[in-house]
């Protein structure tokens, strides 16, 4: 089953950009599974760079002139290349063939960011269109449902939070938002999958990471402290590692999206934590499997720390899939005063407190100094991600 995703509109632009088209994203985060549905009226060759004969057959069409290189491969109106990371030379190669303007457009598909991507990026810079593929955002996830029996449909959701859809978001909490896991019966086998390195393969086949161990220890630990500030030298020192190797191993995780780390606001180093840093999970699911913790419970002792992830992941899924327009941070002054997510945009800034038990958020700190009024997110207003920047405070 193909689940409608936010990010076509934003490929069927890029496929008419003339540029090259760069598709990233973690593994199993339904890159392909995009660019087939969106190709699948159009002459498409695809070469999956895992396969070693479709290594093979590029690096041949390579070898030629680009326009012969091109017609040994078919003469395709459009080239796909998946799993691009996977050869070191793709970026230089590309780079030819697109200055050489063969007539094919040219995707690659890859489960690293730019920087892992190809030590030679800098070769198509100015010459690509990227595009960012996080797991499915709460509202594509609704849409896989058949919501028949409940007297709903995803058009009608946002104006009734019945149990059924509590239920469901707490399976997103427990399991995440990979697409074949929320289309899976057995979710939890699916992720125990993924969490058992497949999702760091690049990074490990890369020669990147001396101790494999080491990353899931790493994982586990930042699991362990979702929602709280994360000290580096005390990841160090647990580790026993070098802060440098804790400090490559966390952007290493990064460029293979499986965490993203959100910086403290601060405009007054003085009075505000400046250089802390919080650590969270592209999807919960994954963080779950690490912590082997599945229950979708709102009774489980984590929910807090768990919500508050899922809550800043959606929040920033739908800003990454908008063209990352806005800035997420977390705040804290040196009074211990604090606001879980400061957004900030070219119309100024947005202030969440996040609790998984509504409550009203009474004036604090942030709203003294900022003069921006403090929103609460709460399981009964679970759409606020497809609003960023347009949440309305709790009344």
């Amino acid at each position: 089953m193909y689940i409608k995703r936010t990010g076509e509109n934003d490929l069927k632009a890029a496929l008419n950009s003339g540029k090259v088209v760069l598709v990233l994203g973690a593994r199993q985060v339904g890159k392909t599974t995009l660019v087939r549905e969106v190709l699948k009226n159009e002459n498409v060759k695809f070469l999956n760079f895992d396969i070693e004969i479709d290594k093979a057959r590029f690096l041949a069409a390579a070898s030629l002139s680009p326009a012969e290189g091109l017609r040994t491969l078919g003469n395709p109106a459009i080239l796909v290349l998946d799993e691009a990371q996977r050869l070191p030379e793709t970026a230089r190669i590309v780079k030819g063939w697109h200055d050489a303007q063969i007539p094919a457009r040219i995707l690659l598909l890859g489960s690293s960011s730019l920087d892992l991507l190809n030590q030679s990026v800098e070769s198509l810079t100015g010459r690509n269109w990227k595009i960012v593929l996080p797991p499915l955002t709460f509202s594509e996830a609704l849409s896989s449902q058949d919501w028949a029996g409940t007297g709903l449909n995803p058009s009608t959701l946002r104006e009734h939070f019945t149990a059924a859809l509590k239920a469901f978001l707490l399976q997103r909490m427990a399991f995440g938002s990979y697409p074949e896991v929320v289309l899976s019966p057995d979710p939890k086998r699916l992720l125990r999958e993924l969490s058992s390195d497949y999702l760091w393969k690049d990074v490990l086949q890369a020669g990147l990471v001396k101790t494999p161990d080491l990353i899931r220890r790493l994982l586990t630990l930042l699991a362990h402290q979702t929602g709280n500030e994360v000290s580096i030298h005390e990841l160090a020192t647990q580790l026993s590692m070098a802060r440098p190797t804790v400090e490559r191993y966390l952007a290493l995780l990064e460029q293979t999206f499986v965490i993203f780390r959100l910086p403290a606001f601060s405009t007054n180093p003085r009075k505000e934590i400046s250089k802390s840093q919080k650590v969270y999970f592209w999807d919960t699911g994954i963080r779950n499997a690490l912590l082997n913790t599945f229950a979708p419970d709102e009774l489980r002792p984590d929910i807090g720390s768990l919500w508050e992830n899922w809550v800043v992941a959606e929040m920033a899924k739908t800003n990454l899939l908008a063209g990352s327009p806005c800035e997420l941070f977390f705040w804290r002054s040196r009074s211990q005063a604090e606001v879980d997510l400061v957004v900030k945009s070219e119309y100024g800034l947005k202030a969440f407190e996040i609790k998984w038990t509504p409550r009203r958020v009474k004036s604090s700190a942030f709203h003294v100094a900022y003069r921006v009024e403090v929103s609460l997110i709460s399981p009964a207003n679970p759409f606020f991600a497809e609003y960023i920047g347009k949440a309305e405070s709790d009344d």
